[in-house]
């Protein structure tokens, strides 16, 4: 007996085997989780192809979150093959790499536009369309953020404050549809070498501060995040709703 046993899961944000919604994703495969993928562009898909099918995912589906039709078509064939669904792992977030680096003073319109919407905004527009399928399910929805949202990190700009957008999105989703017995939590994850981690400017030396200064003196890992996902995911927090949990190896509770 998994702790998923029978649980319909979509996972949205795998770039590749080092994602960290593709560690989450074997962490709810192997907890007995049914799993569908989705995926934004060609690149993407020949990444995301062989790693669902690995672990026997049927449901794989093109999906830019900036389009609401393609969101549409999504949760249209979610119903149709499941009729319903338990967790929604939301694992998206874009800023040009431009913006990540100087100023934040210098963000652009369109930069901070582009980033509001595909980084928080996308939690919103899927969620809309999540929680009439999840409703009498006990359904779960987790979010990936980060420290920069709440404080300055070099070069994190733009994005800190989409991330900042989004935590409040997860309080304001948890008190909706806490009414629906669905729970909404964010993960705030220590800094990892993703894909997309690796376009912020000065991310190594980030890496080497968190190290050298966290109490637990290392950097997490995707598997890390996993597990705290799993938990999420799972029963075992029915009574947790509207949470940034923190897994970045205690580097948010160091002042000095």
């Amino acid at each position: 007996m998994g702790l998923l046993d029978n649980k319909k899961a979509i996972i949205f944000g795998v770039a590749n085997e080092k994602s960290i919604a593709w560690a989450i994703a074997q962490a709810l495969h192997k907890e007995g989780a049914e799993l569908a993928f989705t995926y934004a562009g060609e690149v993407i898909k020949e990444r995301v192809t062989p790693l669902a099918e690995s672990i026997g995912s049927k449901l794989i589906l093109p999906c830019d979150v900036s389009k609401d039709n393609e969101i549409d078509a999504v949760f249209n064939k979610i119903k149709e093959k499941w009729e319903g669904l338990d967790i929604l792992v939301h694992s998206i977030a874009f800023a040009n790499k431009e913006e990540l680096k100087g100023l934040y003073a210098d963000t652009s319109r369109e930069g901070f536009r582009l980033a509001m919407d595909v980084s928080a905004y996308s939690l919103v527009a899927l969620a809309k369309r999540a929680y009439p399928l999840m409703e009498g399910r006990s359904g779960s929805i987790i979010t990936m953020t980060y420290l920069g949202s709440e404080r300055v990190i070099p070069n994190y700009n733009v994005m800190g404050v989409a991330k900042a957008a989004l935590e409040a999105s997860v309080r304001y989703l948890a008190s909706d549809l806490g009414q629906k017995k669905i729970k909404v939590n964010a993960i705030s994850a220590g800094p990892i070498r993703t894909l997309a981690a690796m376009g912020i400017g000065g991310f190594r030396e980030i890496l080497g501060v968190v190290e050298q200064k966290s109490p637990l003196k290392r950097n997490v890992t995707t598997e890390d995040v996993a597990k705290t996902a799993l938990y999420l995911c799972s029963d075992l927090s029915s009574g947790v709703t509207g949470e940034i949990i923190y897994v970045d190896a205690g580097y948010n509770i160091v002042g000095m």
